[in-house]
């Protein structure tokens, strides 16, 4: 048995926790167990699903106090002696590599999810610790092309040192299913409705408050719009007070935070994404297999979209009015032609379950080199 400590960082609910634990659900675990380690002040760790899986969590100081956070890693790592370590906090990994050396890990594994914007208030700490992301670790992986260049450098990921395991979904849950679709829009008192749809992070790397600003410049066109919102985050009672000053609170479903989501990408006649910058979102992923039409940003990188003819990329610099113009022109066509997309999306090489697979063998291959 392989036991691989998995660094974490911070485990909220979002694209992190979602990848790791798609993978973690999909390896090989009669050979390979994790061992997460999150931090102290994480509000999404499912504790009962990974030691239900044979996994175990530590829960330890937040990376703000990065000297209490390393000596709580270097106890657990000293006393488990894991062969593997595999850390999923970009730039930051560079704290759990050095941990890792120190300890003798002999398999170090830095991983890059996200990047970072002037806009982003982590941006400079972010760039600061980039030029010293490589040090201390003996692989390096991305879930994405532009992620793995951003961090590592195109010289890096040009000589194939960087590996790529995507932001996978399980491909079968989230396939388009038209009974799902009338249930779910009924117990919501959705039928009739356009449904222009948004699940993240309420903070401003989302663009949180200019989804609402899109969204009110399509109720202008569209009568029957409808903006159903799944998530929580920081700006949410400045989101909501926007619903409120635009006074178009009865045209909002906000649900808060789900783990049901599948149902709502059914219910759904497009989604919205409109981030200042994303690594690979993996709500697009699930929408497109949905077979919904994905409003991307033109900050996210376009690997982000496994169905072409799904994804539209929209300038930020663009009005919410040539948002929501663009939205409505190109919407309402597909979704009359609405089909599940999960065989493209599998093909494109986002499914969990062979991803999984591939990880595994990864893994298993290291264990035995060393």
């Amino acid at each position: 048995m392989i036991r691989i400590a998995v660094v974490m960082g911070k485990m909220h609910a979002g694209g992190k926790k979602k990848l790791v634990m798609e993978y973690y659900r999909h390896i090989d675990r009669s050979q390979i167990q994790f061992d997460f380690f999150c931090d102290s002040d994480s509000n999404s760790v499912p504790k009962e699903e990974i030691e239900a899986l044979g996994g175990r969590v530590y829960m330890i100081p937040p990376y703000q106090k990065i000297f209490q956070n390393m000596n709580a890693m270097k106890v657990v790592f000293s006393e488990n002696k894991y062969p593997i370590l595999h850390s999923y906090n970009s730039t930051m990994n560079i704290f759990a590599m050095l941990v890792g050396k120190l300890c003798g890990i002999p398999v170090r594994i830095n991983e890059s999810i996200s990047m970072g914007h002037k806009r982003d208030k982590k941006n400079i700490l972010k760039n600061l610790l980039k030029p010293f992301s490589r040090c201390f670790a003996t692989h390096y992986m991305s879930n994405g092309e532009v992620c793995g260049r951003w961090q590592f450098g195109n010289k890096m990921f040009d000589s194939g040192k960087v590996t790529v395991f995507k932001t996978v979904i399980d491909t079968e849950k989230y396939k388009f299913d038209p009974k799902i679709r009338e249930r779910c829009r009924r117990e919501f008192g959705l039928e009739g409705n356009t449904v222009i749809g948004h699940i993240g992070r309420f903070t401003a790397q989302k663009n949180t408050l200019f989804v609402i600003d899109i969204f009110v410049e399509i109720t202008k066109k569209d009568p029957k719009a409808k903006l159903l919102i799944i998530g929580h985050g920081e700006l949410e009672e400045e989101m909501l007070n926007k619903i409120k000053l635009y006074g178009i609170g009865e045209r909002v479903l906000f649900l808060g935070m789900r783990e049901d989501i599948e149902q709502f990408y059914n219910a759904m006649d497009c989604f919205l994404l409109p981030s200042l910058y994303e690594g690979l979102p993996v709500v697009g992923v699930e929408a497109e297999c949905c077979g919904l039409p994905v409003f991307f940003s033109t900050e996210i990188p376009r690997e982000s979209s496994p169905c072409n003819d799904l994804g539209f990329f929209i300038d930020l610099n663009k009005s919410s009015q040539v948002w929501a113009e663009e939205i409505l022109l190109n919407s309402k066509k597909l979704i009359e032609l609405r089909r599940s997309r999960e065989c493209d999306v599998r093909a494109a090489g986002f499914d969990s379950k062979e991803e999984g697979i591939r990880l595994s063998k990864f893994y298993i291959s290291q264990k035995t080199e060393v």
